[in-house]
């Protein structure tokens, strides 16, 4: 009953009500779609680290990520790879050859950091292969070919190709060089990454530095799901005891800070709407119980208690609140649907993006648990607005009330 009543005096002043539903469901929506947008930004970019960067899963010998010791390899790395494959929900493994070194042009040098790879194995952990925007990976090049990035390729002006010199310390600690050609130029649209990281074959460099068949100083894991990383961890920890077993958190601890914080971000956008649209919703109210003043005071005179006045009140903010938060977020999570699968297009923006190491298309991604949060808080906003509005409807008196024209 109360509730019926509370949901036709809404609609006593359909202009003003309409008005604030209308605020309502378009601060939501803005709120909906903004958090969308950041979540997808933030997962982009992690799924960036792993599947280009990182991988879901490092091993190396203890103190080698500290030092970069060239001398700091893992001699049974091939084998540990091999059994490492066979573990279940593991997709790939690869042992690499890390070392910081310079590679030079024609025209100028760079330092850079060099990974020596198996192309068959690294392409089932990175997908720097299907990143290729010149050139093929490791192929058209017999001897020594080199895979840059598009930042690093034009930097020392050079094409596919091109001849580039690295420059390394082998294990006696003695200067070599070796002469390679690019065979491919691919982006991961981060432009610090592209600039300092350069692949080659593993058995190269494993000749150019003398290092000994089988050793590597790094094994990448990429595993079927994130779901299960926390297993795959665990497992591949028995079988490299001894070394030091790394999950993408703690390789890359910013990007996992990067999640918790862009949730707390979300909530934080969130409230400051609902803030904005508190005062609008009490302002409304207010109007509401200052026009009814007479009615309010007869419904007091006829017997009806100050809780039932106060409820109902108190219901017209919520049904007004949450009509517009329901809107609000029907329309949110509409869009927020349709720019899952249709990318929101910044690329006017890409350079500044690509700098930080975002994509210039982002796709949004949109939790139901974040919906549910949203209509609580709405509620939530609802009821605040409604208390100092009940107040004053309890606080008239029913005869003077009355005597009101």
């Amino acid at each position: 009953m109360l509730l019926s009543i509370s949901w036709r005096n809404i609609w006593r002043n359909k202009v003003r009500s309409l008005v604030i539903i209308f605020s309502i469901a378009l601060g939501i929506f803005a709120g909906v779609a903004a958090t969308a947008f950041m979540k997808g930004l933030a997962e982009q970019r992690i799924q960036k680290v792993i599947n280009t960067e990182l991988s879901y899963i490092q091993i190396h010998k203890n103190g080698f990520r500290q030092n970069s010791d060239f001398k700091s390899y893992m001699p049974d790395a091939q084998n540990l790879a091999s059994e490492i494959r066979a573990i279940p929900n593991v997709t790939g493994a690869s042992q690499r050859i890390i070392v910081q070194s310079m590679i030079a042009s024609a025209e100028t040098a760079s330092g850079v950091l060099i990974a020596g790879v198996d192309p068959a194995q690294e392409s089932k952990v990175t997908n720097i292969h299907n990143r290729i925007i010149e050139g093929d990976y490791f192929e058209g090049i017999k001897k020594n070919p080199v895979v840059i990035g598009k930042k690093l390729a034009e930097k020392l002006n050079v094409k596919i190709k091109s001849k580039l010199v690295i420059t390394l310390q082998d294990t006696a600690n003695n200067v070599i060089s070796g002469l390679f050609r690019v065979s491919g130029i691919y982006t991961s649209n981060n432009n610090v990454y592209d600039e300092s990281h350069v692949f080659v074959r593993y058995n190269d460099l494993q000749r150019l530095s003398a290092l000994p068949e089988g050793v590597a100083h790094e094994i990448a894991i990429n595993i079927n799901d994130n779901e299960n990383l926390q297993t795959v961890e665990s497992s591949v920890n028995e079988i490299a005891s001894g070394y030091e077993v790394l999950d993408w958190k703690s390789l890359s601890p910013e990007m996992n800070y990067l999640t918790e914080a862009m949730d707390l971000y979300m909530y934080i956008f969130i409230i400051i709407i609902l803030l904005a649209l508190l005062f609008g919703i009490i302002n409304t109210m207010l109007m509401v119980v200052m026009e009814r003043t007479k009615e309010i005071g007869m419904l007091m005179a006829i017997g009806m208690n100050k809780i039932r006045i106060f409820s109902m009140v108190v219901l017209e903010s919520i049904l007004l609140s949450l009509t517009g938060g329901v809107v609000g977020i029907i329309i949110g999570a509409a869009f927020s649907k349709w720019r899952e699968t249709k990318p929101i297009d910044l690329s006017a923006w890409a350079q500044g993006y690509e700098q930080l190491g975002y994509d210039a298309y982002v796709y949004t991604n949109l939790e139901p648990v974040m919906l549910v949060n949203i209509t609580i808080l709405v509620i939530i906003t609802g009821v605040i607005a409604a208390l100092y509005p009940a107040y004053k409807a309890l606080r008239n008196d029913p005869a003077d009330a009355l005597r009101m024209e």
